[in-house]
């Protein structure tokens, strides 16, 4: 299928692509104006690198910076802090009410928090940040005061030893000296242990185990970095402090050995010895400890808030033009997809390319559907119709047929009734007429005669009273006004019409109507009954009425292969009852779409003075009474 084709689908159900797009628009539009209003409010924080007042105490340097944001974007949704939120600001807070992202390639974040409330959501999104910088304040607070303690507490047990070492003369007993030994193998003992609790204690914290099941990510929360961090601090201070009291240990050791051996000078070395690494355990401690107080004079927050919360002044949902344009593709789509499922399901004749394709019968007419309250014999009643030139059309059309074999006699018929064959048969023989040829209309749909009606002449007598009573053709002959057209009405309803149409009655009495007229045409009853079968291989030539979007293709096939098995002439197809509104839907038909949209007229009033013929320009308005008070419908002139 072409696309000229889908365009033509698509203006042929311009209306009710035009209702899904209108249903669906207006639909969601109400849809979304009758849904709670949700705000937005956001507000902008930065991480800074903290102060490195201290080498080996700088916290961010245990992080990267890219892991720290995603870890605070994580932790800024956690339960503790939104509870303490929601105890501030009095409000019920659902973790999917925030949102929080980091601006690409920087160390910002922004938060987002949506409330039916512009000012409630202002004020979540401002106390959410304050919590967070409290948290994470007070938490760096935390961990400065437990290093200081743990400090204070090595320091004073290192004053004892090194006051203990001082005071001891180098004359100690052996039992003395035993002592110190096993208290350093203690110190040791305990050292170790605190080492390997610390070890187990980090490798807990480092499995995503240790984090918040609420949250749990492979990215340690901001917490458990931080014990992490202090935790090595610690690890890395005791393995220096258990190096040092192994160096100790050994000197005690090999004092205890000098002694045995009497030497005075070795023990007193070895003791200055020990002495000098309490005294460096000592210094370390102190200098770690006023590092630490340091870091906690110039510790501050590394979260910063850049740009406060402010109240949001349009909701960020519904938004009910967006909604409205949304709803209204759906509901175009839709109704598409009804077209397309309609299209797919009608197998009707639609268009004359399709026809011509089809049938193999070139189409040579094109009528536009008449108004119901309109004569059928429209032609006679209004010239200057586009519908009647359409008429002179097919006359000429018929005429260029029959060139080779001059057309004498016309059956005009069509695949099932309703479709306009007698309307077309009609107006076509008024029409052969008013060109000047004597002209015989006879109806010969002997089951639902329709001409009589259409001319508005009596039934008393006609085709069948020419088989019964054996009457001649001009005694059953009617003038149709003052014109050349002479009709034979269809007269009684016989019981055996076939039987009738078919017998040699039937065959002379066509050749008797071509003695007295020069054109015959005979409107025949639908291909459904064998009646037009018997009578389209006695005429010169068929005309095939069709209706776009009522005959069914595989009806008007097997009509033509009908027509063909009986050796009948099909002259070609007529396209009857085409909207004039929509004449362009039916592909190949154009007479009518520059007829009706006011374009031009080629028929002028009279001649002019030079003599020569004027276009007239007309626009199809109302019925408008010409100086003689004939009735012309503007624009078909």
């Amino acid at each position: 299928m072409e696309i000229k084709e889908y365009l033509q689908i698509a203006r042929r159900w311009a209306w009710l692509l035009i209702l899904g797009l209108l249903l669906g628009a207006v639909s969601a539009f109400f849809y979304a104006n009758s849904q709670t209003r949700i705000y937005e409010s956001s507000i902008r924080v930065q991480i800074v690198t903290a102060l490195k007042a201290v080498p080996n105490m700088d916290y961010n340097s245990y992080v990267e910076q890219n892991q720290l944001a995603q870890t605070y974007v994580q932790t800024l949704r956690s339960r503790p802090v939104l509870d303490a939120v929601a105890e501030r600001t009095n409000a019920v807070i659902d973790p999917e009410q925030i949102r929080a992202q980091i601006v690409q390639n920087t160390q910002l974040i922004d938060i987002f928090v949506t409330d039916t409330d512009p000012q409630r959501a202002a004020s979540i999104a401002n106390t959410l940040v304050e919590v967070f910088i409290e948290r994470n304040t007070r938490m760096q607070s935390e961990r400065f005061t437990e290093s200081e303690r743990s400090l204070e507490a090595q320091i004073a047990q290192i004053n004892t030893q090194i006051e203990a070492l001082q005071s001891r003369s180098t004359a100690v007993t052996t039992e003395q000296s035993e002592q110190q030994i096993e208290k350093a193998k203690s110190e040791l003992d305990r050292l170790q242990t605190e080492i390997l609790a610390i070890r187990t204690s980090l490798d807990t914290l480092r499995s995503p185990k240790a984090q918040d099941g609420w949250y749990s990510t492979p990215t340690p929360s901001p917490e458990i970095r931080g014990e992490i961090n202090q935790k090595e601090l610690e690890l890395k201070e005791l393995e220096t402090t258990y190096d040092l009291y192994q160096q100790i240990y050994t000197n005690l050791v090999v004092l205890g050995e000098s002694r045995n051996q009497n030497s005075a000078n070795v023990e007193q070395e070895q003791m200055q010895s020990t002495l000098a690494l309490y005294r460096q355990i000592h210094a370390n401690l102190l200098s770690s400890y006023e590092n630490i107080r340091l870091a906690r004079l110039s510790s501050t927050s590394n979260i910063v808030s850049i740009e406060p919360a402010i109240p949001p002044e349009e909701p960020l949902s519904p938004k009910p033009v967006r909604t409205g344009l949304l709803g209204g593709t759906v509901g175009l789509l839709l109704a598409a997809g009804i077209v397309f499922l309609i299209e797919y399901l009608d197998d009707t004749v639609k268009s004359a390319e399709q026809a011509e394709a089809a049938l193999g019968v070139p189409v040579i007419g094109f009528i536009a559907e008449l108004e119901h309250d309109q004569d059928k014999a429209y032609v006679a009643e209004n010239p200057r119709s586009p519908v009647s030139e359409a008429f002179r059309t097919l006359r000429t059309n018929l005429e260029f047929v029959g060139v080779d074999r001059p057309i004498r006699s016309i059956l005009v018929v069509s695949a099932h009734p309703g479709e306009g064959k007698s309307t077309v048969a009609a107006n076509l023989a008024i029409t052969i007429a008013q060109g000047g040829k004597k002209t015989l209309l006879i109806d010969a749909d002997l089951r639902r005669p329709r001409v009589h009606q259409y001319l508005n002449l009596p039934n008393r007598v006609g085709l069948s009273n020419l088989f019964r009573d054996a009457k001649s053709l001009t005694e059953v002959m009617s003038q149709w006004k003052e014109t050349t057209l002479q009709v034979i009405t269809s007269g009684g309803l016989p019981p055996n019409p076939t039987d009738l149409l078919a017998s040699d009655r039937m065959a002379a009495i066509l050749q008797a109507a071509l003695q007295e007229a020069d054109m015959v045409v005979v409107d025949a009853p639908p291909f459904l009954v064998a009646d037009a079968s018997i009578l389209a291989s006695r005429v010169d030539g068929v005309l095939f009425v069709i209706h776009p979007g009522r005959t069914p293709v595989d009806a008007a096939q097997a009509t033509v292969e009908q027509m063909r098995r009986v050796g009948a002439n099909v002259l070609g197809l007529v396209l009857n009852r085409i909207p004039r509104n929509r004449p362009n839907y039916y592909g190949g038909y154009r007479y009518y779409s520059g007829y009706y949209k006011g374009e031009y007229s080629y028929y002028d009033d009279e001649t002019r003075g030079n003599g020569k013929k004027h276009l007239k320009f007309r626009w199809r308005t109302r019925k408008n009474q010409n100086e003689e008070g004939q009735t012309l419908e503007s624009g078909q002139e």
